[in-house]
């Protein structure tokens, strides 16, 4: 027998037990930072402590992956696609196993000496705002159900998985507060400013509109830039000049802010290409 409000549904069928191809890429998209990982572990590109590499790794691409859940609902909008919804849990599902996965890999990496981790995660902001990142996502993925949606309610279980919002807040974070500066910090950051301004213009009934897009792409990438020579200036003690000469700079690579421009700018191109589609097909009629 199985269990009420329950139906086993693999991850490359629909709702109708049919076969999806937009599951089925998905949940091959979802395998390949996995894949990518041990690939490079077996090609001894983590170097001589391979754990510390997981570890980064794993936690990289779980926040990535959560910044991708969050991006589902505006593709959706943008594209006028509802069928993306479909992928939406799965990903974030995905996100929360390569947290997991993140946590073992530290927990590996420190010998599994639980006093000693339990006192860095007690004593230190990063380790502590990643916890309750953690704890977020597991109370996100345990109710990800239907089940757990007719029982909870709707409206009940809406205000729980808000929480989305502020466990990839603290996610983000938890990777800023390394103690190296990495250029996907930035990166990552530019987009959540974007994903998030963009509910809000999206309640403004604004989230589809290409020139509204494109200011959004424009203070996106600002932020990014700015957000990096404070970040850097006030945590690295680095010099903003210095850093903001870089952010102008392509001699040492596609800077953070460059890269959230373009994203920002190719989605607003998308938006008004999607726009006109349905007047052209009108005027065919």
């Amino acid at each position: 027998m199985g269990v009420p409000g329950l139906q086993l549904i693999w991850p490359w069928q629909d709702r109708s037990l049919r076969f999806s191809w937009l599951k089925a890429g998905t949940f091959a998209l979802m395998c390949a930072p996995a894949i990518w990982i041990i690939s490079e572990l077996d090609a001894g590109e983590f170097g001589p402590v391979p754990l510390g590499g997981m570890t980064y790794w794993s936690g990289v691409w779980a926040t990535a992956l959560l910044l991708l859940a969050l991006a589902v609902t505006p593709a959706a909008a943008i594209l006028r696609s509802g069928r993306l919804i479909l992928v939406r849990r799965m990903i974030g599902v995905t996100a929360l196993v390569y947290t997991l996965a993140h946590v073992a890999i530290y927990f590996a990496l420190r010998f599994w000496d639980f006093t000693s981790i339990a006192l860095e995660m007690a004593t230190r902001l990063s380790l502590i705002v990643a916890t309750l990142s953690m704890i977020g996502l597991i109370a996100l993925g345990v109710t990800s159900f239907d089940a757990a949606v007719q029982r909870m309610g709707a409206q009940d279980w809406n205000r729980l998985h808000n929480l989305v919002y502020a466990s990839a807040a603290l996610a983000l974070f938890h990777y800023l507060l390394s103690p190296g500066t990495f250029p996907d910090q930035f990166l990552m950051s530019g987009m959540f400013f974007w994903l998030m301004t963009w509910r809000v213009l999206q309640r403004r009934r604004r989230g589809t509109d290409a020139v509204t897009l494109t200011m959004l792409a424009l203070a996106s990438g600002a932020f990014t830039a700015l957000f990096e020579v404070a970040w850097n200036s006030i945590y690295h003690g680095d010099k903003p000049l210095w850093v903001l000469g870089n952010n102008l700079s392509l001699v040492l690579g596609i800077p953070p802010a460059w890269k959230v421009l373009a994203l920002g700018l190719l989605i607003a191109l998308a938006a008004a290409i999607r726009g006109k589609r349905p007047r052209m097909e009108h005027a065919r009629r």
